[in-house]
């Protein structure tokens, strides 16, 4: 199935923070506006929204554009090395 990722980016006193990740199916991605990945069942996706948690979670941004793109990119990544295996 695929996902649409979202995620909340909220100030904090050292700059931007992500958090609350969560994944949507639809049935039309949108990889311009958001970020969409496809996972092989629940347990696969449940896992990877708790890893994006532990790796965003601590991480500062100084602007929305960074934090989205940043975890856009890791996200794309994470896909094209599934996909590579």
């Amino acid at each position: 199935m695929i996902y649409q990722l979202r995620w909340k980016t909220e100030p904090g006193l050292r700059g931007l923070s992500c958090s609350d990740f969560s994944a949507a199916c639809t049935a039309a991605p949108d990889n311009d506006r958001g970020v969409a990945v496809e996972f092989a069942g629940d347990a696969e996706r449940d896992a990877f929204l708790k890893r994006l948690e532990e790796v965003f979670g601590p991480q500062r941004f100084s602007n929305n554009a960074a934090a989205f793109e940043t975890v856009k990119a890791y996200v794309l990544e994470w896909a094209a090395r599934r996909s590579g295996e």
